[in-house]
């Protein structure tokens, strides 16, 4: 039975069908992103044909649109000024994944098969993909947050331009090629890629800056999700119309949403926030109805192959970056197993080879691999991503903490001065950098010193938490030096100055920087191991691990829980 005649119930039918194998499939501790694709397999073409090709395709616009919300969701992870701190990692990062993982699967391809140059580099640039929507749905499921998601979503982000890029090398170099009978020319290789970049983020940074705009006098969340729905379908509709890639242009979209208006969270992907799991649902049962697994014959051992060597370029190339870059332990050994997960851009790219008339000799195959290729990544990688996740000890801890607004850009560990007043005065420019609070400098500045002259905020044991009155806001924000050596300053214990944490509370919170005040103090003074790892440590990122760990919940506990103790 086919519902192809029917597109609501077709509709109805994969949304329970998602949602009831990933509730189902959760229960056995895998993703639900596994079970939904699994669903889709089942009642789509190639097992009981519930759902048909024609229904497939009315339902194109749907995903289409999913895609680019799931685009813009990754695309926000991108503020440039959080990642201040985090670029290190992520240049190492690109890097590897932009030449190790497609040269592995390139020379695989190339050593155990019969096909052509111009085949194995597109099926190579296309194994720098990660699938966003699986990434951030299983991070969502998950409630995962710190250093490694924070990593991972941009990672996510940076990987799925830099594969356009490639791909887009590969592309106009067989096309080129194929037109020409000759290799193409360097000039056309190397510029009309990025010219499909500078594109795609001219026109996100444009309908962003319109959104923000547009939305400037809209108080109304209804208004706010109609302004941001338009906002999206605009940039997919004309990146589609222009020729340039739509999943491109709404990462971009996300990203300027992110760096033009960070404290503004009432526009863009989050307005769908009660429809997410919905969404994700039926974008990922119809991914599962496309797969077909007639492409298993043809493709064979090619398969096998792609998948092994970008599996070995995907870890290989986290692990290395992560090492180079001086990361945390658990994001060294997890980052490269969470980027398995293949879709979306991969399945485009795909697509736009079949399209291409000059192609047409290696378009079949290249489907074929490409698509089951895709078909089991997007099996195995969200059990290996879910397993990275769970590794990282970052799984659950989206809750409000104590100490949360400690985030790493707003750490520096190079904080040295000759004088008090010359830290606190660096502290002071590096809070008003980094945090999304109007503060007055000078006034700021005065009260914190003020308060200083009448009593020492030093607690001892090579910790100081000096701290002012904020006039605006209804949060508690800070920024954390460390200084290895100790900075000698006047102290009641003697001791040298290694982590000065400055504080701007506003009067409503001044009972809660009271138990900040005390969670600091803890901090420093429960563990002497902690306190010498937090003195010593050499990037933000440790440090934040070492505040936002597991074993933080004794002074870093999470506010819900305190709360109903």
């Amino acid at each position: 039975m086919q519902t192809n005649a029917y597109p609501l119930l077709t509709l109805a039918i994969i949304l329970v069908a998602g949602v009831l194998s990933g509730q189902l499939v959760k229960r056995i501790h895998l993703p639900a992103v596994t079970g939904q694709i699994f669903a889709g397999i089942l009642i789509g073409p190639s097992v009981l044909n519930i759902a048909g090709i024609e229904a497939i395709r009315g339902l194109h616009p749907i995903t289409y649109f999913a895609l680019g919300l799931i685009a813009v969701a990754v695309g926000n992870h991108l503020n440039l000024k959080k990642l201040r701190n985090a670029r290190r990692r992520l240049i190492w990062l690109l890097l590897l994944e932009a030449t190790l993982t497609p040269i592995l699967v390139f020379v695989a391809v190339m050593v155990v098969a019969d096909v052509s140059w111009n085949f194995a580099f597109l099926l190579a640039a296309m194994a720098v993909s990660t699938a966003p929507a699986t990434i951030v749905a299983l991070v969502k499921e998950s409630r995962a947050r710190g250093i490694f998601v924070n990593t991972l979503m941009a990672a996510v982000a940076l990987n799925n331009m830099a594969c356009i890029a490639i791909f887009e090398m590969a592309h106009t170099a067989s096309r080129v090629s194929a037109a020409t009978e000759d290799a193409p020319g360097l000039y056309r290789v190397l510029i009309d890629p990025f010219i499909e970049l500078g594109v795609g983020a001219l026109l996100g940074f444009a309908m962003g800056a319109l959104l923000i705009l547009a939305t400037r006098r809209l108080v109304r969340s209804d208004q706010l999700a109609t302004a941001s729905m338009a906002a999206i379908l605009f940039t997919a509709g004309v990146a589609d119309y222009m020729g340039v890639s739509s999943l491109l242009a709404c990462l971009f979209l996300g990203m300027a949403l992110a760096n033009f208006t960070p404290d503004k969270d009432e526009i863009g992907h989050t307005v769908f926030a009660n429809f997410e799991s919905a969404i994700f649902a039926i974008f990922f049962t119809v991914a599962g109805m496309e797969l077909d697994f007639r492409y298993l014959k043809p493709a064979g051992l090619l398969v096998l192959v792609v998948i092994v060597a970008r599996l070995v370029g995907k870890i290989a190339a986290g692990n290395l970056a992560m090492r180079l870059a001086h990361a945390p332990r658990n994001v060294q050994q997890n980052l490269g197993l969470a980027l398995v997960p293949q879709a979306g851009v991969a399945v485009g790219l795909v697509l736009l080879v079949q399209e291409e008339p000059t192609l047409a000799s290696i378009s079949s195959l290249f489907l074929a691999v490409g698509l089951t290729s895709v078909m089991l990544n997007e099996i195995i990688g969200p059990i290996l991503t879910r397993i990275a996740l769970q590794r990282s000890g970052e799984v659950g801890m989206d809750r409000a903490r104590l100490i949360d607004f400690l985030h790493e850009e707003h750490i520096l560990v190079d904080l040295d001065a000759t004088t008090k007043t010359e830290a606190i005065t660096r502290l002071v420019d590096h809070l008003i950098s980094t945090v999304n609070v109007k503060i007055d400098r000078e006034r700021f500045l005065r009260s914190v010193l003020e308060r200083e002259e009448e009593i020492s905020t030093c607690v001892g044991q090579g910790l100081a938490i000096p701290h002012g009155v904020l006039e605006e806001g209804d949060q508690i924000v800070g920024v954390m030096g460390i200084n290895r050596k100790g900075m000698a300053f006047d102290t009641p214990d003697g001791e040298p100055i290694h982590c000065m944490v400055l504080l701007g509370t506003p009067q409503s919170q001044r009972d809660r920087h009271l138990e900040v005040i005390a969670a600091l103090a803890r901090a420093v003074g429960f563990d002497p191991n902690v306190r010498q790892q937090l003195f010593n440590a050499k990037s933000p990122a440790h440090v934040c691990d070492l505040l936002h760990a597991e074993d933080a919940a004794d002074f870093n506990y999470f506010l819900e829980e305190a709360s109903t103790a």
